[in-house]
């Protein structure tokens, strides 16, 4: 069972950037593709982008296209793997808890959410005026 953490949300103005930050232990996870899901106040969890094991392919909402960065780097010894969402120009609407998420398919936007692999816990990104 693979276990992921995130970490590196918080606060920041509106225009500026963050790094979400997720790394993922146990299971199979160097086969995994891996990928972020963020839940808006109000709204449900909605998909944001995802990377495929090898990280040679990615994906992203229109939402954040353009403005949002994924990548992943595997350890060479496969204890673990950590994947990263660079956000920049954020915009009020980009506050959310945003989840971690990984599963042995790609891509993750083309999962029912409740039969991805596994997730983490959640952490939070307030972006504010």
């Amino acid at each position: 069972q693979v276990q992921l953490v995130e970490s590196g949300g918080g606060s920041v103005q509106a225009g500026g950037s963050l790094t979400l930050s997720c790394e993922a232990s146990g299971g199979d996870h160097s086969r995994s593709s891996m990928g972020w899901f963020r839940q808006r106040p109000g709204n449900e969890r909605e998909f944001v982008a995802s990377i495929n094991f090898s990280g040679g392919n990615t994906e992203y909402a229109d939402s954040v296209k353009g403005r949002v960065t994924i990548s992943r780097e595997n350890a060479r010894d496969n204890t673990k793997s950590t994947v990263y969402l660079r956000m920049t120009t954020l915009k009020l609407e980009d506050t959310a808890l945003y989840y971690c998420a990984a599963d042995s398919l790609y891509p993750l936007s083309w999962k029912v959410q409740r039969s991805i692999d596994a997730w983490g816990q959640g952490i939070q990104v307030t972006v504010s005026s």
